[in-house]
C-alpha cells in the first residue's frame, strides 16, 4: 500500500515529497491540477502515479480515500523496482 496526501487544484501535477499524516505515518504528497469533483482528482492521481512509477494505469488502484485527501493506493508490479523508483522520486523532490 502507498499512502498519499492529495492537494487538488494545484498549479500542475507533481510529487511534493514526503509528509506525515495525523497518525505520524509517512505519506507521499501529491499535487494535482484537477478539481476534486466527479473522480477527476482520483483519475489524475492514478495517471501521475503510473507515469512516475513507470507502471500501467491498470496496475494502480485506489483502495481507500475516494472522497478525502488522505488516500491509499495499491501498486502492482515488481516490488524491488517500485521501491527503487519511489526512492529516486523522493530524492529528486528533496534535492
Amino acid at each position: 500500500m502507498l499512502f498519499v496526501r492529495a492537494r487538488p487544484r494545484a498549479r500542475g501535477n507533481a510529487i511534493g515529497g514526503i509528509g506525515h499524516d495525523a497518525d505520524g505515518r509517512a505519506v507521499l504528497q501529491l499535487r494535482i491540477a484537477a478539481p476534486p469533483a466527479e473522480g477527476a482528482a482520483n483519475a489524475a492521481l492514478i495517471n501521475l502515479l503510473s507515469t512516475a512509477l513507470q507502471v500501467r494505469k491498470r496496475d494502480v488502484s485506489l483502495k481507500s480515500g475516494a472522497t478525502g485527501r488522505a488516500k491509499q493506493f495499491r501498486i502492482e508490479g515488481d516490488g524491488a523496482a517500485l521501491v527503487a523508483r519511489l526512492e529516486a522520486l523522493i530524492a529528486s523532490c528533496i534535492a
